[in-house]
């Protein structure tokens, strides 16, 4: 798999709410093999502050080779990346770790949460392109409140799908979990459920689906140093009693083989 170092120049910043921002960066050559479910390493700051590169999953790609990442001000990397202007530039480097798998032949659901909606415009814009027509797919999306998630419609609904929404405190769509939106419909046969977010949020989603037979890949998000296998700071159990690298088996897995 073809793995690239860019030193990308930032063309757009959006800044959702308080705390929420993506980036477009014109990054053309990571751009033109990504896929669907893979992330980028980068280079928050100039020098030695930060030192260590962050993992950040790709938001969208686009055929002029521009490179989207959304984002949460959590720490100091954020903070560096929160403040970037267009016309500055970027170490990134990647596409690192595997996507999704998708199967164009089943109906899709897809189920995200909080920041773990980042790699899901991805997901969906592939889903479509290679579908044709997935119309009849659907969308359920959650967060603690409607800012986290109502600036990413538009861009969802471009594709037309149907689009279900959660907020926990009921200020867009069902007060409550994605996991009840998704346990009150009826699943389409012979569907496959694809997510990301919280762990608690896919480890449901995961158990409910094996629960009714239907196959879940689930996105994880780790803390890591590397990107590449190297540093094994994104170790973590697997169910057959091994351990499995996020960066290099993940960031996606069949949720059955994750031990929550």
């Amino acid at each position: 798999m073809s793995q690239y170092q860019e030193k990308a120049t930032v063309t757009r910043v959006e800044q959702f709410s308080e705390k929420n921002f993506r980036l477009t960066l014109d990054c053309p050559q990571i751009a033109d093999c990504a896929q669907a479910g893979q992330f980028v390493m980068m280079r928050t700051g100039v020098g030695h502050d930060p030192l260590l590169r962050r993992p950040f999953s790709i938001h969208q790609v686009d055929t002029d080779g521009s490179l989207q990442i959304y984002f949460k001000v959590v720490g100091r990397g954020t903070d560096v990346l929160a403040q970037c202007k267009p016309g500055e530039t970027i170490s990134v480097f990647g596409p690192l770790g595997r996507g999704y798998r998708l199967d164009v032949m089943s109906p899709t659901i897809i189920v995200g949460g909080g920041l773990g909606i980042a790699p899901l415009l991805f997901l969906v814009k592939e889903n479509c392109r290679l579908k044709k027509d997935c119309s009849n797919d659907l969308i359920i999306l959650g967060a603690r409140q409607k800012i986290e998630i109502e600036p990413l419609l538009d861009d969802f609904n471009q594709f037309g799908l149907n689009i279900l929404t959660a907020t926990d405190d009921g200020s867009l769509g069902h007060q409550g979990f994605v996991i009840e939106v998704l346990e009150s419909i009826k699943l389409p046969v012979g569907c496959t459920v694809y997510s990301c977010g919280p762990e608690p949020m896919m480890a449901a989603v995961g158990a409910y689906c094996k629960s009714m037979g239907v196959p879940c890949q689930v996105s994880v998000e780790s803390v890591m140093a590397c990107g590449m296998g190297a540093c094994l700071g994104c170790s973590r159990p697997a169910k057959d009693g091994n351990y499995t690298h996020v960066c290099l088996n993940g960031p996606v897995y069949d949720a059955e083989d994750l031990l929550w």
